[in-house]
Parts: structure tokens; sequence; C-alpha cells
């Protein structure tokens, strides 16, 4: 008996290997979550009453590095190009942060998704896992910059459950109130996660990962705000909602067919 417990230890058949804890899952996906939204080029006389750069959310890097995922409302509405403005996604930490310039590969508004594409050096990317084997009380955390980047580029982590799978769209009381947006969800229903989490408006486009894998299974899309945006950030909300990942994936399918 005590050869055979000795061989089975030598062949690693010792029962599953135990998940990362969650702060060396963060240490391995931090260098990919990013910040996205504008800046002005380096340098430059700035025109009057503009900062060198706006935050609008949060994105992480998929595939080759190059890639960034982020939610299609978090995309600046308009760039002063007559300045040389440009889409820019913000890496790294404090001191060592870094722009990039960056250009959107593919929006999918369905589903509140965009994808875009940054110069090299590439960004170490998220992982993908699986959204159809969510399950509701599974434990997951969000990493993103809640407050932008007014404290510097330091994201923050937050960790919650999956509370539910949930129908993202939701009939209003009077037709006449629904949004564009509503109108095509509820024309193209599909099911999300809603999350017992805490997350703030910067987090838009956060990943929503497994705590022990690290995988991402959602894209952070909503806060849901029952108070003023004054007093937000002393009482947050404790529900959020995300994106599965499998959106995602069809993201990447449709850009990998079109080139």
């Amino acid at each position: 008996m005590l050869r055979l417990i000795a061989l089975a230890l030598v062949l690693g058949f010792c029962g599953p290997a135990l998940p990362a804890p969650l702060p060396d899952v963060i240490d391995s996906i931090r260098g990919g979550i990013v910040g996205v939204g504008r800046a002005y080029p380096p340098r430059q006389p700035l025109p009057r009453g503009k900062s060198s750069m706006g935050f609008a959310g949060t994105g992480f890097a998929v595939g080759n590095g190059r890639l960034v995922v982020t939610n299609a409302h978090v995309l600046p509405e308009k760039i002063d190009e007559d300045n040389k403005e440009t889409l820019a996604v913000f890496s790294g930490r404090g001191a060592e942060s870094q722009v990039h310039r960056a250009r959107v590969l593919r929006v999918d508004l369905d589903h509140d998704l965009a994808l875009l594409e940054i110069g090299p050096p590439a960004l170490p990317a998220l992982q993908l896992g699986d959204s159809a084997g969510v399950r509701e009380g599974q434990a997951v955390a969000i990493t993103g910059f809640p407050i932008g980047v007014v404290l510097g580029l330091y994201p923050v982590t937050h960790r919650g459950i999956v509370s539910a799978i949930t129908p993202m769209a939701r009939p209003a009381d009077d037709s006449g109130t629904l949004s564009a947006a509503q109108l095509r969800r509820m024309r193209n229903p599909f099911d999300a996660f809603q999350l017992d989490a805490v997350a703030y408006p910067g987090n838009s486009g956060s990943p929503v990962y497994d705590q022990a894998s690290g995988r991402v299974i959602g894209v952070l899309n909503s806060v849901l705000v029952k108070e003023s945006r004054e007093s937000l950030l002393q009482r947050p909300s404790g529900i959020s909602y995300a994106i599965p990942v499998k959106f995602v994936k069809e993201l990447l399918q449709a850009v990998q067919s079109d080139s």
C-alpha cells in the first residue's frame, strides 16, 4: 500500500489541483486590464479647456494581446480629429502607465460590446472561459477602474457572486419610453448575469472572471443606479450585470471572418 501511495505521489495522482488564490489570479491578469478613452499627442499644445486625456471606462486585452474588449457605450461619441485627438487605451500602473492609440475593429450594439485594436507592444491577454457553464452562486471578481484615472491608473478588484441568470431585456410600462437600445434587446433577447458585486460607472467594460481560474465569463455592462450621481460613490448599488463572454467570442469570430 505504501508503495502505491508513493507511486501516486510521483505520478501526480493526488486529486485535482487546488485553485489559485485570488491575489495570485489578480497578479496574473492585472497587466491586461486597461482604461479606455481618448488622448491628445504628448507635448502638444492643448485646445482651451481640454485635458491631455479623457477616461470613459475599462477594457481588457484578449487574443494576441493587441485586441481590447470593452462596452460599446464606453467609446467616445466624438473625437477632436482637427487637433489630432485619438481613441486611446491606457495600460500599465501608476507612473509606469502608457497610452496606446486604438482603432475600432467591430461594434456589437445588441450586446453593447466593442472590439478595439492597439499597436505593439502586445499586452498580457486574459483567457476567455465558458459562459454556458456559469452557475448561480459562482464566485467571481471584477477588476477595473471604478472612478476612472482620477487617482492614477490603479486597477481595483471587487468580489461577488453570480446571483441570477436573467433576461437582459426588460419591458417598459410605456412603450413610448423605450430607447433604441431597449427595443433592440427586446427584438433579440438574451440572458445576462446578475451579480451581487459592487461596481461603479468607470467599471463599464471590466472583465468579470472566475475567482479560482481567472478565466473571463462576462463583461460588466451596467450598474443599477437608484440614487443621484453625486451620492453614487458613497452608496453604490450592490447589483450589476455582465454580458456573457460567448458574445465576445462571436465578436472575435466575426472579425476573423472579415479579415
